[in-house]
């Protein structure tokens, strides 16, 4: 039986290799702390924030997400595919993915705002009804992903294959539109 930690506020904590395993988080905060060496088995945070924490470079392998909110957080590097797929919902606001993976997962909804993005994996993703917003797309991959109704409209640096990407009423701004035109050599003035 996981540990369960209801309605608590961590503060300024260094994480070790297994310190959060085998435990539930519900409605709790994490303020400025650092998971980056964590290994996450059997975790699972639900209605949980983290404010200014490090994940980078965490494996989080087998970790339940449910309603999850990061802010300003570092995050690179992460591999969320291998999360829970049970109930799964994140928005991330302010924060650096870089090289994350979200390949294959339903992240339907789910909200990037002011974030970097760079190279992360949205390969085979369902991405419907997404909202990326003023995030930074720079060598994203979205091959195979389901984008209907998402919206790119203030992000920029993306490059997306329309014939291998489904965009069915995805909104885009005119003026970052060169993005989907990328394949084609097309100079956009």
């Amino acid at each position: 039986m996981p540990e369960y930690n209801l309605d608590l506020q961590y503060n300024d904590i260094t994480y070790g290799v297994e310190d959060v395993n085998f435990k539930e988080f519900e409605s709790c905060t994490f303020t400025n702390c650092d998971f980056s060496q964590c290994n996450f088995i059997a975790v699972t945070f639900i209605d949980c924030s983290f404010n200014n924490c490090n994940f980078n470079t965490s494996k989080i392998n087998h970790v339940a997400l449910r309603t999850v909110y990061f802010n300003n957080c570092k995050v690179k590097e992460v591999n969320f595919a291998m999360c829970d797929k049970l109930i799964f919902e994140i928005h991330f606001k302010d924060c650096i993915l870089d090289f994350s993976k979200f390949y294959t997962l339903k992240l339907k909804g789910t909200t990037f705002t002011n974030c970097n993005l760079v190279a992360v994996d949205f390969m085979s993703a369902d991405l419907t009804e997404v909202q990326f917003n003023n995030c930074d797309l720079y060598r994203a991959e979205f091959e195979k992903a389901n984008a209907n109704k998402a919206n790119f409209r203030s992000s920029y640096n993306y490059t997306i294959d329309p014939t291998k990407t489904k965009l069915k009423k995805a909104i885009f701004s005119l003026t970052t539109v060169k993005g989907l035109l990328h394949k084609h050599d097309i100079v956009v003035v």
